[in-house]
């Protein structure tokens, strides 16, 4: 079994919730990336990707100088664990059409130890056939949501210990590893 830790990005950059979102901004373009995870410290609070800024900043008429990323990011965001399998994760992307997973550790802290992208499962899992579907079914259009803590196209609502799916949740930062709660609404990243 192939797991995360086998194909994540280790040491992901991270913005922190007080920088501006042009600073956000700007760091996206340095890394020619999409999205970035948000830490407070070492903890993984939410992510802000480029449609966060464009939506909710820029069209809703802020100056990126003046706007702080905690204002635009999105706070429920789905995470794995470094030891998880492709498997998992390719599923968990698909049913949450993300691009990108934060990985966390184990602990209380959920401090973030790396990130694992689609691109990442399609160049180095070997998994070539389960990445290509699950891109099929991330890029499936969506209704869109508005409101800050979410950004991707699910709106109902998870029953307690179910995920979107009816599954057992995996994983978001709404409610923590043993908390006993299911995971939350899912964010494009």
């Amino acid at each position: 079994m192939q797991t995360v830790a086998e194909v994540m990005t280790r040491d992901a950059r991270v913005v922190s919730p007080q920088e501006s979102v042009q600073r956000a901004a700007q760091l996206m373009d340095e890394l020619n990336v999409g999205a970035l995870p948000v830490c407070d410290g070492h903890k993984l609070v939410g992510m802000v990707t480029d449609r966060d800024i464009t939506i909710r900043a820029t069209a809703a008429g802020r100056a990126p100088g003046d706007a702080h990323v905690d204002e635009v990011m999105s706070t429920e965001v789905r995470w794995c664990f470094e030891d998880e399998s492709i498997d998992e994760v390719v599923k968990k992307m698909a049913d949450t059409q993300v691009r990108r997973v934060p990985v966390i550790s184990h602990d209380d802290q959920k401090r973030l130890v790396g990130i694992v992208a689609l691109g990442d499962l399609l160049t180095k899992s070997g998994q070539i056939q389960a990445a290509a579907q699950a891109a099929g079914q991330i890029s499936s259009p969506s209704e869109p949501e508005r409101s800050a803590s979410y950004a991707g196209g699910y709106t109902g609502t998870p029953q307690p210990g179910e995920s979107m799916t009816g599954e057992a949740p995996t994983g978001s930062l709404a409610n923590p590893p043993g908390d006993g709660l299911s995971g939350g609404s899912p964010t494009r990243h």
